[in-house]
């Protein structure tokens, strides 16, 4: 005698699966769009002679990141009292997901080039893209004598052209909290060009943030801009209190925005890792 086990098939698949098959259809997308997007750019790089950086980061790379972001189903608003400045200047945010990438692009920061993780070179698309757009690609905090190499590169390169620059000065997440630690590094080059920081905090609901991946959820991403911090009379003996000041003004931005999220019952739109 035989046993067989009814399965309902209007019931679907697993739950499980669901979220694989899904995944695995939004990693695929997303590469698509990122490799047909990267060989346009080459492809105009080429017909302007790899002349026209600002014209690949501030329209074709924006238009890219929109495009991901709006496959992803995922809506960017902007809080700015006035526009990002045309001036030298170095832009630093916190950092806790993969959608910080697509935001940050989608932004069109004028004149401005990016400091990002050199592991994601190894996604050609996003490499192609890097070297178009003049990233500068970091090392890990283990490769002490690279960082340093690294930055010494920006800060000569950015010198020469007057050019702005991004980069996340919060480290690598060890605990859930507010803000993570600060490396030096955007302090330190800041001081070193006389440049203005201007301030980001990318505020992503914790439904829709896939963390290091690319599960992203549909939702809307916050991003709040703060006026420049003014650094003309920063000296390098007092680059460690520079940034911690940087962070606890971080800290305290935080705890605002969680707490106007509180009064406005939006508590499920805050994202605290």
């Amino acid at each position: 005698m035989s046993t067989f086990t009814h399965v309902d098939s209007a019931r679907g698949p697993h739950p499980k699966l669901q979220g694989r098959l899904r995944l695995t259809a939004l990693y695929s997308a997303t590469m698509v769009i990122l490799s047909l997007g990267a060989a346009a750019m080459l492809i105009v790089a080429m017909l302007t002679l790899f002349r026209a950086r600002r014209f690949y980061t501030e329209v074709a790379a924006r238009a890219l990141g929109r495009t991901v972001l709006r496959m992803w189903g995922i809506r960017m608003v902007v809080h700015q009292v006035e526009p990002f400045p045309e001036s030298q200047t170095v832009y630093i945010s916190n950092h806790t997901s993969t959608i910080d990438l697509f935001v940050l692009i989608s932004l069109g920061l004028p004149n401005a080039r990016f400091f990002l993780s050199g592991f994601l070179r190894k996604l050609i698309p996003l490499g192609v893209i890097g070297y178009l757009t003049g990233t500068f690609w970091t090392y890990p905090q283990t490769e002490s004598g690279k960082r340093v190499r690294c930055f010494q590169h920006a800060d000569r390169t950015l010198k020469r052209s007057g050019e702005s620059v991004y980069l996340s000065p919060e480290g690598e997440r060890v605990t859930t909290g507010l803000i993570g630690p600060f490396n030096k590094g955007a302090f330190h080059l800041a001081t070193s060009l006389h440049a203005p920081i201007v301030p980001l905090y990318i505020r992503i609901p914790r439904a829709i943030d896939p963390g290091k991946g690319f599960d992203a959820k549909r939702g809307t991403v916050q991003v709040h801009v703060k006026p420049a911090i003014d650094t003309r009379d920063w000296r390098l003996e007092d680059l460690e209190r520079n940034r911690d000041r940087a962070r606890a003004l971080f800290l305290t931005w935080h705890q605002d925005l969680y707490h106007a999220a509180r009064e406005n019952n939006q508590e499920e739109l805050w994202q605290s890792k």
